[in-house]
């Protein structure tokens, strides 16, 4: 079996993106039994400035850092179950020491092979108005949509100061309900879920559109990979290669 990299960047999402990933390896090969994965990360305290500044120059050396570091623990692969964090990796530098998994063509490829039109975008201010899901769904011939700005700014506050830090608020799931609905009203057959603690607090049970768990279907993909499954992937950053 291919060993796996995982690249903390946001925590809550990280350690999801593992349980998930060892629970759906015993799923399929039995009870204890999983691939061998390997997490390394950074503290996300110190990024937050550069991607205020737009500085992805310096996000993408010190994310290409971390997989450097997980290629040296014998990683076949990464992947980084952050998806703002991509719109740094798909800025140009040298090749990342091992290939990943990208999120958004994972992501955007499952809303594809299940049908879906029109997906909407939940994720942190970032990724809701960056360009890395705007561009993995429009080759899958995809729409899509986000909320308004109003709206946007409320879901990134709530990301990054309440789930990102382990806290689920009854009145912050129901901002969230409230904006899959009005992109339900706005033509959406799905949403994406594509901050990965979002998975938390929000799923097909509670929310009004079929969702696509970034976190879950990142897993799985890196489940398929390091089974055999799926051919291991040639991405080292830049543009995701189609």
């Amino acid at each position: 079996m291919h060993h796996i990299g995982i690249l903390q960047y946001s925590l809550e999402g990280a350690l999801l993106c593992y349980r998930e990933a060892a629970f759906e390896a015993m799923r399929r090969l039995g009870e204890h039994r999983h691939p061998l994965i390997t997490m390394a990360g950074l503290s996300m305290a110190e990024t937050i400035d550069d991607w205020d500044a737009k500085n992805y120059d310096a996000l993408r050396a010190g994310t290409a850092a971390v997989v450097e570091r997980l290629a040296r623990a014998s990683a076949d692969f990464f992947v980084m179950p952050d998806n703002t964090a991509h719109i740094a990796l798909e800025e140009e530098g040298p090749p990342l020491a091992i290939p990943g998994l990208h999120i958004g063509e994972v992501v955007a490829s499952a809303a594809s092979d299940r049908g879906y039109r029109k997906v909407g975008i939940l994720g942190t201010n970032w990724t809701m108005e960056g360009p890395v899901y705007p561009r993995a769904l429009a080759f899958h011939g995809m729409e899509w949509a986000v909320p308004d700005a109003t709206t946007r700014k409320e879901l990134h506050r709530i990301i990054m100061d309440e789930l990102c830090m382990g806290e689920f608020l009854t009145d912050s799931i129901a901002i969230f309900q409230a904006a899959v609905e009005a992109l339900r009203i706005d033509g959406c057959d799905a949403v994406a879920l594509v901050c990965t603690e979002i998975p938390l607090i929000l799923n097909d049970d509670n929310s009004s559109l079929p969702v696509l768990d970034s976190t879950r279907l990142l897993a799985k993909a890196a489940v398929d990979v390091a089974l055999g499954d799926r051919p291991l992937p040639n991405w080292r950053g830049g543009r995701a290669q189609r």
